[in-house]
């Protein structure tokens, strides 16, 4: 068994469905057989059965996991992976302890995990939201959050505030609607909006999904208003670069390093991080950005530490010394804090993980001000686990850790609630980057004092339940369409 991490440059943090967080600092070549006498007695055979895979399973999570001493002395192996793998999460079913394991996951596939982890999907290129079409809960309505350029759906006409009713000519009902947008090709029944009433058209959009590499940063510009200059940037998902045989370049981080770069030419003294719809991911882009916009930081401030579990920390402290669990900032050259008293982040329950950690990390240094709604509460990151020898062809991705910010909070499991709250619309969403739009418009209106268009209420209409977000399918974020009811194992 081998597990397929980096100790600290390939630390994730997941994010609300699940949204991840690897870590490390250097390959590392602890073997849980060195720990875990006589439970991987089957992993060097071919996995063939449920026993082998679960063995393997079991040996890890014994090692790794963060709550490896909640893991029952025998538990089942001969169920099938994905449910014995969640009967060994730590209170996964009680929904009363927000501390408990909500974001564990599993895949049957490991190139498809890693493959999610570094933007790369089949998809369509539409993130969208669900939503019960009224109280009675008896159909759903699909609202475009946004769209990937160069995607199927750009290439549609699909925009972001775009309504559809119905996929192939069906309704989208409780139990169908999984399946009618897993379909290839998706017929979307287009509707209109008109002064907050719902119109279905007869206008359709036809597409396909492709496999597709998201780049994350989807929206940068800058503004000048009231006196300020005001550097924007929406940014969906923690991504180093595109990954080729395991290894991501730089070109993402890249690009955010040149970004930056502009906004500090262009002498931006206020900021606006969009991470609304960011689940996550790898820490060491966290890091990279934290490192772009901390006021009085460089290599020797701490950004955040890794809380891991008794076993791990005794050998890892062993066999690294002090510190191993402690990540810096480093020093950007396009770094604008100098320029900044203070930040302001756009936040949804689809902000997580790696996008929290940017709140928490940079908090010890700088005013952040949050605007829009509570984050998911992700305060733990996971590693990627799968067995190289290819033999195993799972993937999991447990929690291995805490994280904490340099005065030691790590205690906001149940999300940061904003500072100023704003719910996004459900119909009539403006472009991101329209400084109308609900959330953007807000931000402008605490940094200048002048509000530029009237702050409206939300209607009854916009109070509709949510049923799911296409974004929880992201990177880490598990599958969208996950049962209701989770079997529980004895």
């Amino acid at each position: 068994m081998t597990r397929n991490f980096l100790l600290r440059p390939a630390l994730l943090l997941a994010f609300s469905s699940a949204l991840l967080l690897t870590s490390c600092k250097k390959d590392t070549d602890v073997n849980p057989a060195t720990n875990t006498a006589g439970l991987l007695a089957n992993t060097t055979t071919t996995a063939t059965n449920n026993g082998s895979v679960n063995n393997w399973i079991l040996a890890n999570m014994r090692y790794y996991y963060l709550w490896n001493d909640k893991i029952l002395p025998s538990p089942d192996t001969t169920l099938a992976p994905d449910k014995f793998f969640n009967s060994l999460l730590y209170d996964w079913n009680n929904t009363a302890n927000v501390n408990r394991d909500r974001f564990s996951w599993i895949r049957e596939s490991a190139d498809e995990l890693k493959a999610s982890l570094g933007g790369q999907s089949k998809t369509t290129g539409m993130e969208y939201k669900l939503y019960y079409k009224d109280q009675a809960k008896t159909s759903i309505v699909g609202s475009v959050l946004y769209v990937l350029p160069g995607s199927p759906a750009a290439a549609a006409g699909i925009k972001r505030g775009d309504v559809f009713t119905k996929v192939n000519g069906q309704s989208l009902m409780i139990d169908t609607y999984s399946s009618l947008l897993a379909s290839d090709p998706l017929t979307l029944s287009m509707a209109s909006v008109v002064n907050g009433t719902l119109t279905e058209t007869n206008q359709t959009k036809q597409v396909s999904p492709v496999v597709f590499q998201e780049d994350p940063v989807l929206l940068d510009t800058t503004y000048t208003i009231g006196g300020k200059t005001i550097g924007y940037i929406v940014y969906n998902q923690f991504i180093p670069g595109i990954f080729k045989n395991g290894t991501a370049d730089k070109t993402y981080d890249n690009k955010l390093d040149n970004v930056f770069s502009t906004f500090k030419q262009k002498g931006v003294n206020e900021l606006v991080l969009d991470l609304r719809y960011n689940p996550g991911g790898y820490v060491s882009s966290s890091t990279n950005l934290a490192s772009l916009i901390g006021r009085n930081i460089d290599a020797s401030k701490v950004f955040y530490a890794q809380q891991w579990n008794s076993t791990v920390t005794a050998d890892y402290n062993k066999k690294y010394g002090s510190g191993w669990n402690t990540q810096n900032f480093t020093n950007k050259a396009a770094n604008v804090g100098a320029n900044l008293s203070r930040l302001f982040v756009l936040t949804t329950d689809r902000t997580a993980s790696a996008s929290e950690l940017i709140v928490n990390g940079l908090r010890p240094f700088m005013t952040v001000t949050t605007i829009g709604t509570k984050t998911t509460g992700k305060n733990v990151g996971s590693i990627t686990i799968s067995d190289n020898s290819g033999k195993i062809k799972w993937g999991m991705q447990p929690l291995t850790f805490k994280s904490a910010n340099a005065q030691g909070f790590s205690d906001y499991a149940t999300g940061f609630t904003p500072a100023v709250e704003v719910k996004e619309p459900l119909f009539g969403m403006k472009a991101l980057g329209d400084i109308n739009e609900a959330l953007l418009g807000e931000a402008i209106n605490q940094i200048t004092g002048t509000r530029l268009s009237a702050r409206r209420g939300v209607s009854a209409a916009e109070t509709l339940p949510v049923v799911a977000s296409s974004i929880d399918q992201k990177a880490g974020g598990g599958n969208m369409f996950l049962e209701r009811k989770v079997e529980s194992v004895k």
